[in-house]
């Protein structure tokens, strides 16, 4: 990628948050609703509103203030569509599942340890996994759940045993691997990357042991699985580690960071603003390559943090939604920063 290149942004689209894509088919949240647009001119999207979720009282009306609901973690957090065209969805305290034909999600299994999974994959076959995500100070055991059948039911699919790690980062789904990469945290050996068969009957670590190991945001390609990693406590990084298992360090990147995706043959990463001894930079950041020069990353957008406390009212984080995106554009959604708080932009590389 040219050092001259820009992302320029061709549509905003206030109050929503991207999730995930399909195709050519852009899912968003406002609130407890999803929508969907087909992104073919990014000057004539419709959005049509797919089903909806009713909470509790206490969140129906927290999610109606954004500043409410930046501060109690309101809304869809994550989604995956299914091949039935179905929808599972993670919100505060519950996944959700939406059958076909449907306009309302409903709660098919209740989260008791934190508040969601940072992320929910779907892999072609159908079945569907997220693993648990929450504070575990007395870092217990944590469970890979799995679903067969359409969401309907949830099974844990794999364990770590007490004491080995903190929580489950994410799950990504590799096509050209035909398995699932495991992303864990926090501390030493507890930062791994592992590879999954995708029915969990082969689990085996690829990085483990340090602050490079812990990563959140990972994208397969035809030939190498990209990743960002997501500390406070060192210099944060984009790897690329290739099939033969060989890990090459790309470029630096500003803060700790938790979303990449792919559009065409380009990959990007964002950051976030969680500011530490390292991580000083104030600003939310957007950074991309072309595949065919993986080694030149550069930082093509930036939003500066707002002035609300990050502890009560989110780190300042540019989303980038999961899926396979067919479009030339991406979909970028940012939250607490100065400019575009709770917004969602659609770009295009120039």
């Amino acid at each position: 990628m040219d050092s001259s290149a820009k992302l320029v942004r061709v549509a905003r689209f206030p109050c929503l948050r991207a999730l995930m894509w399909a195709g050519d088919q852009l899912y968003a949240a406002r609130g407890y609703e999803v929508l969907r647009a087909i992104v073919n001119d990014p000057l004539d999207v419709s959005w049509q509103s797919v089903a909806r979720f009713r909470p509790m009282f206490r969140r129906r009306l927290s999610v109606s203030n954004r500043f409410t609901a930046r501060l109690f973690r309101d809304g869809f957090h994550a989604l995956a569509v299914l091949p039935s065209g179905g929808l599972i969805g993670a919100v505060p305290g519950a996944i959700l599942t939406l059958r076909p034909g449907e306009t309302e999600f409903r709660v098919t299994h209740a989260i008791t340890r934190g508040t969601r999974p940072l992320h929910i994959t779907a892999a072609p076959n159908g079945n569907i996994y997220w693993g648990e995500y929450f504070d575990n100070a007395a870092r217990d055991e944590v469970h890979i759940f799995a679903s067969t059948d359409a969401g309907e039911t949830w099974n844990v699919a794999y364990t770590f045993p007490k004491g080995a790690i903190r929580h489950v980062h994410n799950i990504v789904h590799d096509p050209w691997g035909d398995c699932l990469w495991i992303l864990t945290g926090d501390s030493g050996d507890e930062c791994r990357i592992l590879r999954a068969t995708c029915d969990f009957t082969g689990v085996e670590v690829v990085m483990q042991g340090n602050q490079q190991a812990r990563a959140v945001a990972a994208v397969p390609t035809e030939d190498a699985l990209y990743f960002s990693t997501d500390t406070p406590l060192e210099s944060n990084y984009v790897y690329r580690l290739d099939r033969n298992a060989a890990l090459t360090r790309l470029a630096p990147i500003s803060s700790s960071s938790i979303y990449g995706c792919r559009v065409g043959s380009h990959v990007f990463f964002s950051t976030m603003v969680e500011l530490s001894e390292v991580n000083t930079d104030v600003y939310v950041r957007v950074y991309g390559t072309h595949l065919a020069n993986g080694a030149s990353w550069h930082p093509l957008l930036a939003w500066k943090k707002d002035v609300l406390p990050m502890g009560l009212f989110q780190y300042g984080n540019a989303f980038l939604p999961d899926g396979e995106n067919s479009t030339p554009y991406l979909a970028v959604s940012t939250i607490a920063v100065e400019s575009d708080d709770m917004t969602t932009s659609l770009c295009r590389l120039e």
